[in-house]
């Protein structure tokens, strides 16, 4: 507009400028690291996930946040910014075990979610759980999360399939972990 001055507006007037990559999305990572994904090397699979989830993020220059869940809570692994160039040195060294305190990771992703829309209420809130299902109750949706996408790691002989019925309550994306390994 400020290129046509007070003439009239004529097509080689306009310009296009792409706006950058990803600035206006969070992607909040919720990670299972309870004793159930730890039988079949789930959790190794998932630390896997995370990273090529990290790498397609730092690509598309977009904000993450990680939370690990395990035991008796959840608890922030890497808080909202953005993605750092390299990954591996701080979730190659995760542990898991004990319960699977999914309530408390979804509660905790909502109070990080509530400061982001607060901040920016343009910015879309993506939220990623990478778990096996093995938890007693299916939580309710986030209400913040603008899209959610559930990363199933179940790979026992009798399956639950929480994450299946998970990603339909929410409607959720569902991603099998097992059809991610043959790609």
């Amino acid at each position: 507009m400020a290129a046509k001055g007070r003439a009239p507006l004529r097509a080689r007037d306009l310009r296009y400028r792409p706006q950058p990559l990803g600035s206006n999305t969070l992607h909040c990572v919720l990670l299972d690291m309870s004793a159930s994904m730890l039988r079949g090397e789930k959790l190794a699979l998932a630390k896997g996930c995370l990273l090529a989830l990290t790498e397609s993020f730092y690509r598309r220059r977009e904000h993450l946040a990680v939370i690990g869940f395990s035991g008796n809570e959840a608890r922030l692994l890497q808080a909202p910014g953005k993605v750092a160039t390299f990954n591996a040195a701080w979730i190659a060294p995760l542990r898991g075990g004990g319960g699977t305190p999914v309530a408390s990771a979804l509660q905790l992703a909502q109070t990080l979610m509530q400061r982001r829309r607060k901040a920016s209420s343009a910015q879309l809130l993506s939220l990623w759980l990478l778990t096996d299902g093995r938890f007693n109750d299916l939580p309710p949706r986030p209400q913040l999360a603008d899209s959610c996408h559930i990363v199933d790691f179940e790979n026992e002989a009798v399956a639950l399939q929480r994450c299946q019925r998970l990603a339909r309550d929410w409607d959720a994306q569902w991603i099998s972990a097992a059809e991610l390994n043959r790609v």
